[in-house]
């Protein structure tokens, strides 16, 4: 099956708490910031690569063919940042990605956006049994139903999916390419 047109969306816009308050995407490994090496391995599969991102929006520029930002103040989480995205999206399929997820591969992304296609609904990456809700591809008309689950108090990607009939994209507990730097420690590991 040949992939339908997809907008793809990087999450770039929370507080970096746990890298001391950086701007996690533009944290450098390996020479590159981290959301520069996730674009680097989508780019070909989208003319629509938005960007989710609360600060810093000039130097996120470079990457995106759009930004947005979170329609609520003090960093609400992902959930906001996909809300904001998919209302931007000029695709009716949208890939959400992490920005601190160097090592994903455009094979993975291809895989996510077959299987939403496929399924005709949302799909998640699951890996060992866990769900990892910033590998998702949904179709844009979810749209409503999430921001209504916001409006009901949801703030998990995940919450918000199961109850719209999620499935799984496993994948196995050692594939790397899911692998998310979240803090300095696993950027020295990963050396």
């Amino acid at each position: 099956m040949s992939l339908l047109p997809a907008s793809i969306l990087i999450l770039a816009g929370g507080r970096g708490q746990r890298m001391g308050g950086r701007d996690k995407g533009l944290v450098e490994w390996q020479g590159q910031p981290l959301v520069a090496q996730v674009q680097a391995a989508v780019r070909t599969l989208t003319d629509d690569l938005v960007i989710s991102c609360n600060r810093n929006a000039p130097r996120y520029a470079q990457w995106a063919d759009q930004l947005v930002a979170d329609d609520q103040p003090d960093f609400p989480g992902p959930l906001a940042g996909i809300l904001a995205g998919l209302a931007v999206a000029r695709h009716d399929w949208v890939l959400l990605l992490p920005c601190d997820a160097p090592r994903i591969d455009t094979a993975l992304a291809r895989q996510l956006l077959t299987a939403a296609q496929a399924s005709d609904g949302p799909v998640m990456a699951r890996q060992g049994g866990y769900w990892q809700p910033l590998f998702s591809a949904l179709p844009r008309r979810l749209l409503p139903a999430l921001r209504q689950a916001w409006a009901g108090g949801e703030r998990s990607p995940r919450g918000a999916l199961l109850t719209l009939g999620l499935t799984a994209v496993d994948f196995a507990e050692d594939d790397i390419r899911l692998a998310n730097f979240n803090d300095p420690a696993a950027l020295e590991s990963a050396l």
